[in-house]
């Protein structure tokens, strides 16, 4: 284990500092300073090296969390960044933009804060790549096999590497100007800079795997067309299709999707020019969804200068304490401050959105809200509580429902199941032969750490699939859930 007396000797959870607000707020850099090496190996010296890891029942990666906080609480990093790579593909961006799942289920949580695990990984990929011990790992031969990868996210990015890895040729087809999905244009850079992604996408680019950008499969190239050309296919497109708000005054101009409004800004940041883009600057803002787009959106918004940042959120305001319905190792629905938070504005709790309101012009001027309680399985409005809130920028940020089924799935007739997601078997199969699944648009809107999961799941069916047996990791099943989610 680690230090036998660590957990003793350092009680104390100490996570690096968030930068000053009216620093951060003015650029579009991580919100994080640099921790001290010898800070962060004494919170690895924290670990208990527990009999029974619960860590790992939290992780759907099952990641070997007690050996690499040894690892790095030694300062054997190389070792630390081959464990760490064993069952993740991607520690650098679950290190940042995971919930962490893993650290509600640590055993020294019952009695302390948990150990920081979430920044020991983040540090310990980061320390690998800065001391180059992150290389390419190119396969020794190849099998003559082709795959497709259709989506660049989190899922089709770890399926692919995995597969090139096991010598199959692989392509990826992403429909934006780059590689990355929701890492590239949807996850601000305030939260992962642009260049962690692409210095893994260089890895994978001197692996072998291929990228095809701006390339819609079901427009630019047909389905038929795309399975005649590969000898597998591997669906990993996302739930992209929206939740939508049907109320009275939607068509209101000042009223956007979220992904609307994140895209165009984080190209911005980047350098990028957007024709009429939507911008925040000089507005009263309203974000309606309390989630983490929801939080994406606020920080972008104060960082473009807007007058006032209103979040409504439908759920009554979680505690600060773990519920007694949810206890240790549960994922628990507690008061949670994102870095967006601490930034400014407004979060509105126990509100729903009546109406939105507009001018003759038909710009958005308001929002008409009511005060709800949730009581069996129904909200209530609570009579005399409605108010108006001024907002002249509108952003709906409440989920996603599924895959967009027009184009490339209707183009392939796969099976869907009760929630419009593509139905798979054990193998990530779906039912066109040869036609594999991974992430979001077979599991339905989930956590990046699931989306990685998937993809090395789904590529293992895929090499079965191709070559009888495979020596890539054992699938988890498409319907397992860890303890904490």
């Amino acid at each position: 284990m680690a230090d036998p007396r660590g957990f003793l000797k350092t009680r104390e959870r100490e996570l690096p500092a968030r930068r000053p607000v009216p620093v951060r707020i003015r650029d579009w850099k991580e919100v994080y300073e640099e921790q001290q090496l010898g800070t962060l190996q004494r919170q690895a010296g924290r670990c208990m090296d527990c009999g029974i890891p619960f860590c790992h029942s939290g992780c759907p990666l099952g990641n070997l969390i007690p050996e690499w906080n040894d690892l790095a609480w030694k300062g054997e990093w190389e070792e630390a960044i081959e464990r760490l790579h064993a069952t993740n593909n991607f520690p650098e961006f679950t290190g940042r933009l995971c919930p962490a799942p893993c650290e509600t289920a640590c055993v020294l949580g019952i009695s302390q804060p948990a150990v920081t695990i979430k920044q020991i990984e983040k540090t310990t990929v980061d320390e690998a790549f800065e001391r180059g011990h992150v290389a390419p790992q190119v396969p020794t031969r190849l099998t003559g096999k082709t795959v497709a990868v259709v989506g660049s996210g989190p899922a089709g990015l770890a399926a692919a590497q995995q597969l090139t890895r096991a010598g199959h040729t692989v392509a990826v087809y992403e429909r934006d100007d780059a590689p990355g999905g929701l890492m590239r244009y949807g996850i601000p850079e305030f939260k992962m800079e642009k260049a962690v992604l692409d210095r893994r996408i260089d890895q994978m680019k001197a692996e072998g795997t291929r990228f095809r950008c701006n390339s819609e499969i079901g427009v630019t190239m047909t389905a038929e067309s795309l399975r005649a050309r590969y000898d597998a296919v591997v669906l990993a497109m996302g739930a992209t299709v929206r939740r939508d708000l049907p109320v009275e005054g939607r068509e209101y101009k000042g009223t956007y999707q979220a992904m609307e409004y994140l895209p165009q800004a984080n190209r911005v940041s980047l350098g990028g020019e957007v024709e009429d883009q939507i911008l925040a600057t000089g507005k009263d803002v309203v974000v309606i969804g309390g989630g983490d787009t929801g939080a994406d959106c606020i920080g972008t918004a104060l960082r473009q200068g807007a007058k006032s940042v209103t979040s409504l959120e439908i759920m009554a305001r979680p505690g600060e304490d773990r519920p007694t319905n949810q206890p240790w190792p549960t994922y628990p629905m507690i008061f949670r401050v994102a870095s967006a938070h601490e930034e400014g504005g407004e979060r509105v709790y126990s509100a729903s959105t009546k109406e939105i309101m507009g001018d003759a012009d038909g710009n958005v001027t308001g929002l008409k809200i009511v005060e709800v309680t949730f009581e069996n399985g129904k909200f209530n409005e609570v009579e005399g509580s409605e108010r108006v809130i001024p907002a002249q920028l509108v952003l709906l940020a409440m989920g996603f429902l599924g895959p967009q089924g027009e184009g490339l799935l209707e183009q392939l007739g796969v099976e869907k199941d009760e929630r419009s997601n593509v139905s798979r078997d054990a193998n990530f199969m779906s039912s066109v032969p040869g036609v594999f699944v991974a992430g979001d648009c077979g599991r339905g809107q989930s956590l990046i750490v699931w989306a990685i999961a998937e993809g090395r799941s789904a590529a293992h069916g895929v090499d079965t699939w191709l070559m009888g047996d495979s020596t890539l990791p054992a699938p988890i099943a498409p319907t397992d859930r860890p303890l904490t989610v």
